[in-house]
Order: structure tokens, then C-alpha cells, then sequence
């Protein structure tokens, strides 16, 4: 029995994998990283037995469940487990370090391989990312990457991240860009997976240099900050960039290439801001649309919507203003010197 007692212990654990044997329902919610999903019951099983469990016997659903759990346990083993060696170590885990991940860790012994489950499961796991998202404050010091919407904010934290920089980029792990139109084709994570990404990053991190993350809001798409990470970042320095609108619209452009050549779609995530922004200027985008001019669009709706939310919230961010960097265009070539800049400028800032 592996009984982690912090999340990087189960994270450098001496295993050669990590078995999931939960539904895939289970799984897909969220999963120790780097596991691979081997159900003892599938989702539709799993609803059985509970079914069972509840409604008729207790002891009709453990025969039941026993049965499909072997059943699938020897499936699993005749064709993903099939070629590997003895002597291979692997680490189980279910929910709660029950019956599916016991019954099935007993079959791999019994073939030779050295199984252990994680005592107390997912459930376990789970605790271990709460008590670093919320039962302590965040030691790690933070510098925040703030500016106008339309700042290569994103692809500056990727181009520091290159330089070595430890980066948290937390709309990366969110699957969102952040913003009114910042929703992806593929879809968010679960707000437990989100958690768990952040974790696993931050238990990454080197704790006597800083982090540089954007100045996000304390929501990120339809997933929250916790609170341990949104007070860190409310208290750390900020370097501000700024670009001339132009060079933004035409970035804004390029960026979300995706999102603004969808009309139809465009036009409903901004018939909302119908009631904060006023009838006349959401018809002066929707027309810019029917026109196709995506820098254009993009001008309006940084003066119209972007600048002024921006330029609202700087109230609270003034006296967290530890530098403010400039760039007269948003190429690659100009991003690279800016990210040297900011570099340089991290250095020379006291947390």
C-alpha cells in the first residue's frame, strides 16, 4: 500500500505507471497526471451496481460487480497490459482504494508484477491538491504581465518561459483566452482538473524565484482561482506592457483569426454587451462583421470595450506598478526583444 503524503511524493513516485481503474466518467473529470485509464467498470457498469446496491441488495451488487470487474480486469490484461515484463511496478488506484483497484492490484500480483495501490485512492489524491490550493497560503513569489487587451500578453509568457523564466500560464491550463471572445474549440476543463493542472505546475516551481503570470481576473472562462493563488497574485509587483492601438487591432486580428471569421457565432457572444455598451456601438460591430474587416472590428472593440474595462480596473493595480515597458509593434521579431526586456526587468525587482 503507497501512502503519499504530499503531492510531489506521489508525483516522483518509483512506478513505472500509473493505473486509473475508475470509469471512464470518473477519469475524465479529473485523474492523477500521467495516468492511464483502465476500467474495472465502464460508466453504464458502475451506474448498475449502484443501482443494484441501493434498490435491491448490497450483496447482489458485489456478485455483480465482481464479476464484470474480473471480466474486465483479464480484458485489460490480454490486450494493454499484454507485453509487459515481469518485474514491472505499477501504481493502482479507484476511488477510494476500495474494491476495483484491491481486486484488480491482486490479479497483477498474482501474474508476478509488483502492484501497489494508493491507499485511500483518488480521494487521496485529491486532498493532497486542496491542501496546496487552499488550506495554506501560496509561498511562491509572483510578478504579474498586465496591459491592454491586445499585448501579446500569452505569447510573451511563452517567449520568457523559452528564456528560462519560470511562467504559470494559467489560460493555457484553462483551455480559455480569457476574455469576452476567449472561449477554444475544445472544451474546458473540469474545475477539479483545472485545480489539479495548477497544482502539479506549481509543485514544479523553483520557490526562490519568481513566477511571472498574467493579471488575470479570479475567473478564467467558467473555471475560479483559488483563493490562496488570487490573494498571491493581488499582492505581487505587475510590469505593465504597452503597444499602440493599431499595432493591437492587427495582433487581435492574427490571435483570434478563429473566433472572428464565424459571423453568425461572433454576433451572439456580443449581443450581451448590448445593455453595458449601448445599441448603436454593438450594431457598429455587428457591421464591421457583415464587412469582414477583422482589424477593424478588432480597433473598434478595443476602444469600445476592451480599453475602457481595462482602464477601470487600473485603479487597483497603480500602486502595484513596478515597471512599464513599451513596444512599437507586436511582430515576433519585436516580442523577442520585449520578452529580453522583461527579463532584465524581473531581475531587478524586489518581492
Amino acid at each position: 500500500m503507497f501512502k503519499p503524503t504530499s503531492l510531489p511524493d506521489l508525483l516522483s513516485a518509483d512506478v513505472d505507471a500509473v493505473i486509473d481503474v475508475r470509469s471512464p466518467a470518473e477519469f475524465a473529470e479529473d485523474h492523477v497526471p500521467g495516468a492511464i485509464n483502465l476500467p474495472v467498470l465502464d460508466n453504464e457498469e458502475r451506474a448498475r451496481v449502484g443501482t443494484i446496491y441501493t434498490q435491491i441488495a448490497s450483496f447482489e451488487a458485489r456478485k455483480i460487480g465482481a464479476a464484470l470487474v474480473f471480466r474486465n480486469a483479464a480484458n485489460h490484461i490480454e490486450t494493454t497490459l499484454a507485453g509487459y515484463p515481469g518485474g514491472w511496478r505499477p501504481l493502482v488506484y479507484c476511488w477510494r482504494g476500495g474494491q476495483r483497484s484491491g481486486s484488480f492490484t491482486w490479479m497483477l500480483r498474482e501474474i508476478g508484477w509488483r502492484a501497489e495501490v494508493i491507499e485511500g485512492g483518488y480521494r487521496s489524491f485529491r486532498r493532497l491538491v486542496v491542501a496546496d490550493l487552499y488550506d495554506k497560503d501560496l509561498a511562491q513569489p509572483m510578478i504579474r504581465l498586465g496591459g491592454y487587451t491586445g499585448t501579446a500578453k500569452t505569447e510573451l509568457l511563452a517567449k520568457l518561459r523559452a528564456r528560462g523564466v519560470q511562467v504559470l500560464d494559467l489560460e493555457g491550463l484553462a483551455r480559455h483566452r480569457g476574455s469576452l471572445l476567449g472561449a477554444r474549440t475544445e472544451p474546458q476543463p473540469s474545475q477539479k482538473a483545472f485545480e489539479t493542472a495548477l497544482a502539479v505546475a506549481l509543485s514544479g516551481f523553483d520557490p526562490a524565484r519568481p513566477v511571472i503570470v498574467e493579471a488575470e481576473s479570479s475567473k478564467i472562462g467558467v473555471l475560479n482561482l483559488p483563493p490562496s493563488l488570487w490573494s498571491a497574485m493581488q499582492r505581487a509587483p505587475l510590469i505593465e506592457v504597452r503597444a499602440p492601438l493599431d499595432a493591437r487591432a492587427k495582433y487581435l486580428a492574427e490571435a483570434y483569426a478563429d473566433i472572428l471569421s464565424d459571423g453568425p457565432a461572433l454576433r451572439e457572444k456580443l449581443e450581451p454587451l448590448r445593455k453595458y455598451r449601448g445599441h448603436a456601438t454593438v450594431d457598429r460591430w455587428d457591421a464591421l462583421i457583415a464587412a469582414g474587416d477583422q482589424v477593424a472590428l478588432c480597433h473598434a472593440l478595443a476602444v469600445d470595450h476592451y480599453d475602457p474595462a481595462y482602464a477601470k480596473s487600473a485603479g487597483h493595480l497603480q500602486a502595484h506598478i513596478a515597471a512599464r515597458l513599451e513596444t512599437d509593434a507586436l511582430t515576433s521579431e519585436a516580442l523577442d526583444t520585449l520578452a529580453a526586456r522583461i527579463e532584465q526587468t524581473v531581475q531587478t525587482i524586489s518581492i
